[in-house]
């Protein structure tokens, strides 16, 4: 008769070898112990466990003049330290060079003395090109990863969790030991866990590995968005079950978000950009003319803005801006468009507006404009601006037609002598007041 011990010892290597994770253990010197089989894998080709036992990491990897690496094991090794971080490494084996997310943390005895290492390490080299772009554009990114960390759980076909390692239990908001044998919809949401239970059907059906991005409500009560791959396995019973490995990468879709928002965005007054103006003004020209829907558009200028820098200041100056589109929201819908297409230069896109209306809404903000005082340090500031305002016609066969006419509007109202809101109706060859 088989020892339980061996067999338990035989299905957890197993359970280590299909998990998805390059997963091994060393002791006090940093000797191999024990890794699994994508591990020795990596190391070599043909290499057994019995090749690396009592072997340093080093035997197999060239790393170089990295310091930190032997820096952070010594951190786990002689300090007690858990360490998650983002590793690159060039393979003797193969000569490549790849780029994994690593967990280190200590192994300790009984007495709670460290006797080596346990080390859990994803491969991420394929994502490097998405997180290096995403890098160019934010720094912020190395943070993100760092403060990166998996989740692991096992579930069975019959809905129940059969493992569920502690991050996984933090987001649930139950010990461990309270999430082995339950059911998924007594842990989240029921909406949520018919979802995923939606899904994992699929896998299970299939047998295929699934990977993407899913979103859940924390324990917490907060929304939390992560990367997800579901691996279909042979439970040790034959039963099927699905093996879970999570990235939690909400930090990153905020920053995605933020990143997608600012270059859509005016930094200084916080209306839209001139690149999404023209894009929405694209998107809007093509309804209103698909659906016969009126459509205006007013350019402005804040009259002799040049010399409220020179007189005043730039700061001053900024002010102005953002008081003046203050003017705009308090006047607009939450469908109408304000935007920033130049430094003094602001154009607002109307759906489903006529003439008539644009040039209300002009004048209900160039008399707003009149009344503003955005400098308390020098109350005799005052601005004007001018506007000039279009409307779709059967002539502006695109929206830089409709553009240019509501830019020769404005150009008429400064003709005109400033501080004022022209129409150019279309055919019309000048605006009037």
């Amino acid at each position: 008769m088989r020892n339980p011990a061996t067999v338990e010892n035989t299905a957890y290597r197993q359970l280590l070898d299909e998990v998805g994770a390059f997963v091994y253990t060393t002791d006090a010197q940093g000797h191999f112990t024990y890794a699994n089989q994508l591990v020795l894998a990596l190391l070599g080709p043909n290499l057994t466990l019995e090749d690396v036992l009592g072997k340093a990491f080093t035997d197999f990897v060239d790393i170089g003049e990295n310091t930190e690496l032997r820096d952070t094991d010594l951190r786990v090794l002689r300090d007690g330290e858990t360490i998650a971080r983002e590793e690159t490494n060039l393979i003797h084996a193969t000569g490549e060079l790849r780029c994994y997310w690593s967990m280190k943390k200590p192994l300790r005895d009984a007495d709670g003395a460290i006797i080596g290492m346990l080390g859990v390490s994803h491969d991420i080299t394929e994502k490097k090109r998405l997180e290096d772009k995403v890098r160019e554009q934010k720094e912020l990114l190395d943070a993100v990863l760092d403060n990166a960390e998996g989740l692991i759980y096992m579930k069975g076909a019959d809905r129940r969790f059969k493992y569920a390692n502690r991050k996984a239990a933090a987001v649930l908001g139950q010990p461990v030991e309270n999430i082995v044998g339950r059911l998924d919809s007594e842990l989240m949401p029921r909406e949520a866990a018919d979802a995923f239970w939606e899904k994992d059907l699929q896998i299970l059906a299939s047998g295929t590995r699934y990977a993407g991005e899913e979103s859940l409500v924390d324990a917490n009560g907060q929304q939390r968005h992560y990367w997800s791959v579901v691996v279909p396995w042979s439970g040790f019973d034959g039963m099927p079950v699905l093996i879970g490995l999570v990235t939690d990468i909400t930090e990153l879709h905020e920053l995605k978000e933020e990143l997608q928002r600012q270059t859509r965005t005016d930094s200084l007054t916080g209306v839209a950009n001139r690149r999404s103006f023209f894009e929405r003004g694209e998107q809007e020209f093509a309804r209103c003319r698909r659906h016969a829907l009126p459509l205006a558009l007013i350019a402005i200028d804040i009259d002799h803005f040049k010399r409220v820098n020179d007189v005043y200041g730039h700061p001053v100056g900024d002010r102005v801006l953002r008081d003046f589109t203050d003017c705009c929201r308090q006047m607009l819908r939450e469908v109408d468009l304000c935007a920033r297409t130049g430094g003094e230069e602001f154009c607002i896109l109307l759906p489903d507006t006529d003439l008539d209306g644009a040039y209300v809404i002009a004048e209900r903000i160039r008399t707003m404009t009149i009344a503003c005082r955005p400098c308390a340090e020098h109350p005799a500031l005052g601005i004007t601006a001018s506007f000039g305002i279009v409307a779709l016609g059967d002539g502006d066969a695109r929206f830089e037609h409709l553009f240019s006419r509501a830019d020769h509007a404005l150009y008429a109202a400064k003709r005109q002598g400033r501080n004022r809101s022209v129409v150019l109706g279309e055919g019309m060859t000048d605006a009037a007041e």
